[in-house]
């Protein structure tokens, strides 16, 4: 019997360990189909080489690998895995295919509701949550049995109580694996952030200042020169271009300045509600423009140290972002500052076009933008104010329903 359950374990584990070497740094939906593909064939050799206990009973793990996938992605792939289940299952024959059948078909209707819920909890909250389902679905299982067995003696019980252990155990590892393989991935894009946010700080400090000045002066005589009366129109015309593009480097330059370090003379110590009526009120026209309503509420008694001219540039960006993403259609920009435990979170919630996955992972990066005329600036320098302030960002966004830009800010 122990040989068969290290079996079933290792079935488990190997996976876990491929998909970390060979196939963590591929892309969201290439992940998605690697893991079906894994999960599926840890099912089936599970079914195919089973626990065989000496008092004739038959056990084993199938049902881990198919509750720790419907908890992570939800019904679409899960209905796949869930067929293949129950076809091997008639395959390998003998009793009990329709109790199995009754049984995962529950469980594909019940577990993947919890998916949304699940995939937002802390790394603790999931791994405990998973356990609990596998201990509930393994508790319900037995129970089950009970109809099918008229001699339910002391062996029984026994079986039941050890196969409770063991599916509790063994889906304790394997969550504290993947969830110790998603934190590596965070930290690494954490560090990659960071490093590309660096980059463009140092370059904004040796560089931005020298190149306004060259801007401005060449501003000032441009602005001279289209005043003269010895030009002609198509001279003017040009020259009108030419203050255009001046007034877009002088935008990007400024972009840049706000990656320098945080002023002494413009630090202040409050708790963001100077700052988002500020941001408010010099926003409204813009999102009157386009028929968009801004909605705010500050319910924040703790106080955080920041750069005001900072935190208004980023606020600044994320209003602007939002706005810009309902200009076709109108709607409602909310901004939420509110305190949890000792941090401040700020949300910000449009009725936009929305992003996809691939969008939000590629935010902060320089030059990125889903806009056509966007330089990406704006967001990575919102990235790199809120870590300066030690804080963490999260994107949640569906395409055609909006977007919430939150982040959580430490008071220290």
């Amino acid at each position: 019997m122990l040989e068969s359950l290290l079996i079933n374990f290792f079935f488990l584990l190997v996976p876990v360990l491929i998909y970390l070497i060979f196939f963590e740094y591929r892309s969201f939906t290439y992940n998605k189909f690697i893991i079906f593909v894994f999960a599926a064939i840890t099912m089936v050799l599970c079914m195919v080489f089973p626990i065989k206990l000496e008092i004739g009973y038959i056990v084993d793990m199938r049902y881990i690998p198919f509750l720790i996938f419907a908890l992570y992605v939800g019904y679409r792939y899960t209905f796949l895995l869930y067929i293949v289940l129950n076809i091997t299952r008639f395959i390998i024959g003998n009793e009990g295919f329709l109790q199995s059948l009754a049984f995962s078909t529950i469980i594909l209707f019940v577990v993947p509701l919890c998916h949304q819920w699940f995939i937002k909890q802390p790394p603790k909250k999931r791994i405990l949550c998973a356990i609990i389902v596998s201990m509930s679905t393994t508790i319900f299982y037995d129970l089950t049995l009970i109809a099918f067995i008229h001699a339910l003696d002391r062996e029984y019980w026994t079986l039941v109580v050890h196969t409770l252990f063991t599916h509790a155990l063994v889906m304790a590892v394997i969550m504290i694996l993947i969830e110790k393989i998603i934190a590596n991935h965070m930290a690494r894009d954490l560090l990659f952030q960071s490093e590309r946010i660096d980059v463009v700080s140092h370059l904004a400090a040796s560089v931005a200042h020298e190149i306004r000045n060259p801007l401005t002066v060449t501003n000032g005589f441009l602005q001279l020169l289209g005043k003269s009366q010895t030009i002609t129109e198509e001279e003017k015309m040009y020259i009108e271009y030419s203050l255009i593009e001046l007034k877009r480097a002088e935008g990007i330059v400024s972009e840049f300045l706000a990656f320098s370090r945080p002023q002494s003379e413009n630090m202040v110590y409050s708790n963001l509600e100077a700052e988002t009526e500020y941001i408010k009120n010099i926003m409204t026209p813009f999102a009157n423009m386009h028929d968009v309503q801004i909605q705010s509420s500050v319910r924040n008694t703790l106080k955080l140290r920041y750069d005001k001219n900072q935190i208004q540039q980023c606020l600044i960006n994320l209003f602007k972002n939002a706005i810009e993403a309902m200009r076709d259609t109108g709607g409602t920009l909310t901004i939420d500052v509110s305190e949890e435990k000792r941090a401040v979170v700020v949300k910000i919630t449009d009725t936009g076009i929305g992003m996809t996955k691939e969008e939000i992972t590629q935010l902060g990066r320089p030059y990125y933008s889903t806009k056509k005329e966007g330089t990406g600036l704006g967001m990575l320098m919102v990235y790199s104010t809120i870590r300066k302030l030690n804080g963490k960002i999260k994107v949640e966004s569906e395409k055609g329903k909006g977007t919430t830009f939150s982040f959580t800010i430490p008071t220290s």
